[in-house]
């Protein structure tokens, strides 16, 4: 059950990246999305923060994907190179993308305030598992990381529920339907990330206990 959802994972990453790739490496700006924000086009600062936040995030999605891998953890050069990869892109390109882009919302304060956390928390996240790492602290720098991974994720997630939304529901433009998306794109998957580390210290301390 595990490798089927990674596998279904990795199908939405690629699948996600390779869209971004096609419809925005030709830096020709007539995407429907960008049509949309013509004036925040318009103030020089959107599309330099737009194309660091889409291209960064699509690198590190893919990056960080296999870091969880067993056979590249046990490959030390490759996970140390695909590790500062990730925090690289994260801290220096996809975050300080998407804190300009919050800028240009226009959703309402809630919709604001859903992505300014979100992507104040991944940086936090990132920072603290690079620290973590740094120090020897290798348990907590893995859990760390799992919780940036998670909020990365929801780039995918994001995009699933717009689509969900626009084909079951009444579309992203009817009023709450967007603010409840901005929180289910990232919420959920850090509950998750937490019901993941609690289990794994769970069963951490039981082997320790055992061997008391």
């Amino acid at each position: 059950m595990g490798k089927v959802l990674r596998y279904i994972a990795l199908f939405w990453i690629v699948f996600l990246c390779a869209g971004t790739f096609y419809q925005y490496i030709d830096f020709k700006h007539q995407s429907v999305f960008l049509q949309l924000k013509q004036k925040a086009v318009a103030t020089g600062w959107y599309l330099p923060a737009f194309y660091c936040h889409i291209f960064g995030s699509s690198i590190i999605l893919i990056a960080g994907f296999f870091e969880f891998s067993k056979k590249v953890y046990n490959n030390r050069p490759l996970h140390k190179a695909l590790g500062k990869l990730y925090v690289f892109g994260v801290l220096f390109f996809a975050s300080p993308g998407a804190y300009v882009m919050t800028l240009f919302i226009n959703r309402g304060p809630a919709v604001f305030a859903s992505f300014f956390i979100q992507n104040t928390l991944w940086v936090i996240f990132t920072l603290s598992a690079w620290l973590l790492v740094m120090n020897g602290k290798i348990d907590e720098h893995i859990r760390m990381m799992r919780r940036s991974y998670g909020l990365a994720f929801a780039a995918v997630t994001l995009r699933f529920y717009i689509w969900l939304f626009t084909i079951f529901g009444q579309g992203v433009n009817f009023p709450n339907n967007y603010i409840i998306i901005a929180f289910l794109s990232w919420v959920p998957n850090l509950l998750l990330v937490e019901v993941i580390n609690y289990y794994e210290r769970k069963k951490v301390f039981k082997i320790e206990e055992s061997k008391a």
